[in-house]
């Protein structure tokens, strides 16, 4: 089987604020997963719901789109001949995680400490993918730029969300919950890197979408099985539409990150899917707000920090840029020698 091209034509003029609009599904989708689990009273339910009603429409798109059935006959070659890790089909399973994560801990933490716990897990894991060359771009350099832009990301997010923090939170009882987000969001960089390199073999992104959606949902049916053999079943499906419209967003986000990683690396898709999080999260605290919600100014000052970030991370610096002095003139001497 001939190799394809591990990277994409796409600039990062065009590819960054698509990362970004991309960043913008995933309040929405977090607004409505949650409003279903609360109908629902069952966290995991809103989970399998949300990861089923994406799996049935990828597969329409799959069999419906030319592209979409020429991925699917590769899969299948494609994993039997070792085209990559065959672990990599279970990426969907890490999605699967992140989900569950919110439905046990959000309730504990709160939705402030769970982002900035999942943003810190997730921007640190970014710059060590791309520096194992994980992803389709190959292997890329951890700059000092790029450092920088990582830190002032996460203390963006954290100066952006704090006025959400409860003035009494008990820092020591947070410890243990906030562990689990920090795990899933660590991972996530893992599946952006993992779901780009399998979209090159798949040749279409719809393919590694459809295959994270299996994954994903096999874990949470099991999970859901298992809950309603020892908790019985929760509340019945509501009939509002718009309560299922968590699994197609989830669609769009996977499908569009599994691009991206293709041509800006895992560690700046990453950062520009937090920026346009938070911007999306600050256009519904203020258009739909939730019970709650806060607009402050740290709000609106750390979104545009977050912005600035991404900016810092992303800009063509000048190679060296931050490095040490010591370190460039040693690098000089060894260049003359």
């Amino acid at each position: 089987m001939p190799q394809p091209s591990p990277r994409s034509a796409l600039p990062l003029v065009v590819g960054l604020p698509i990362a970004v609009a991309t960043g913008l599904v995933i309040p929405l989708q977090a607004r409505i997963n949650g409003a279903l689990g609360a109908k629902l009273d069952d966290g995991i339910a809103a989970a399998v719901v949300s990861f089923t009603t994406g799996l049935m429409l990828i597969s329409a798109i799959s069999l419906a789109t030319p592209k979409g059935r020429t991925g699917l006959q590769r899969i299948i070659p494609a994993v039997r001949n070792r085209s990559f890790p065959r672990f990599y089909v279970m990426a969907g399973a890490i999605g699967a995680l992140f989900v569950v994560a919110q439905s046990f801990t959000v309730a504990v933490l709160g939705v402030a400490l769970f982002t900035v716990a999942a943003v810190t897990g997730q921007t640190l894991s970014g710059l060590l993918v791309d520096r194992m060359g994980i992803g389709p771009g190959g292997r890329r350099a951890i700059t000092g730029v790029r450092v920088l832009g990582s830190v002032l990301t996460v203390a963006a997010v954290a100066w952006a969300v704090s006025p959400r923090f409860g003035a009494d939170a008990n820092i020591a009882s947070l410890l243990l919950p906030v562990l689990l987000p920090l795990a899933a969001g660590f991972l996530m960089s893992f599946q952006q890197a993992m779901n780009g390199t399998a979209t090159v073999h798949y040749g279409t992104p719809v393919a590694a979408t459809l295959v994270n959606f299996v994954a994903g949902s096999a874990v949470l049916w099991t999970a859901w099985l298992i809950k309603l053999t020892v908790a019985g079943p929760g509340q019945p499906l509501p009939a509002e539409w718009w309560y299922y419209l968590g699994g197609p967003m989830g669609c769009v986000f996977i499908g569009l990150a599994a691009l991206l990683v293709r041509s800006l690396g895992v560690l700046i898709t990453g950062l520009g899917m937090i920026a346009g999080q938070l911007v999306g999260s600050l256009v519904l605290d203020v258009v739909i707000p939730s019970p709650g919600a806060v607009v402050a100014l740290p709000t609106v000052l750390g979104t545009v920090l977050t912005l600035a970030a991404i900016i810092i991370a992303t800009l063509p610096w000048p190679k060296g840029a931050l490095a040490p002095k010591g370190a460039l003139a040693r690098g000089s001497a060894a260049k003359g020698r």
